[in-house]
């Protein structure tokens, strides 16, 4: 059998679920956060109605990924400018990160939001089987989430973003 005529309509498949994700996450349709509980470093629980009313980010992230690393800089900035507005930030490490670098990291950094562990993965499932590190959800007042970014994302999109969800009402 002739593997390209499996090869391309393989290819244009993996195109179109691309294509209908892309279409899903564009944010021309708000669909709600899920519902979830986050355990951070210190054993405090944070679950999703504690952060109605506020816009957040949530950041899925790993010690090991090196544009997680980049990144982190200017997440901790964007986040400095915005909390006294009643933003908040949610980092989750990936299962796949030993709970001690995560602690190490966010220690020698002293990360100033919240850091939770996500060790069995519900975090990520729940997002959507989150794979790729990093991806960011910004979510608004409601719960619902205005942009997923994969990848590092332009900051200052970003950071538009977050004035635009903070102003509104």
């Amino acid at each position: 059998m002739n593997s390209k005529k499996i090869l391309v309509p393989a290819l244009l498949l993996l195109l179109a679920l691309i294509a209908a994700a892309t279409w899903m996450w564009s944010g021309s349709q708000r669909v709600a956060a899920p519902s979830v509980e986050y355990t951070n470093l210190k054993g405090e629980k944070l679950g999703t109605q504690s952060l109605r009313g506020k816009v957040y980010l949530v950041n899925f992230w790993a010690t090991s990924c090196s544009t997680c690393i980049a990144e982190m800089p200017e997440m901790i900035r964007t986040y400095e400018k915005y909390r006294a507005k009643g933003f908040d930030f949610v980092a989750v490490a990936m299962s796949y990160d030993p709970p001690n670098y995560v602690l190490n990291f966010t220690e020698t950094r002293a990360l100033p939001f919240h850091v939770a562990l996500d060790v069995e993965g519900k975090l990520a499932n729940a997002f959507g089987d989150i794979k790729l590190t990093p991806t960011t959800f910004l979510i608004d007042k409601q719960g619902r989430i205005v942009k997923r970014y994969i990848g590092k994302p332009s900051f200052e999109e970003l950071e538009q973003l977050i004035e635009k969800e903070i102003a509104a009402s």
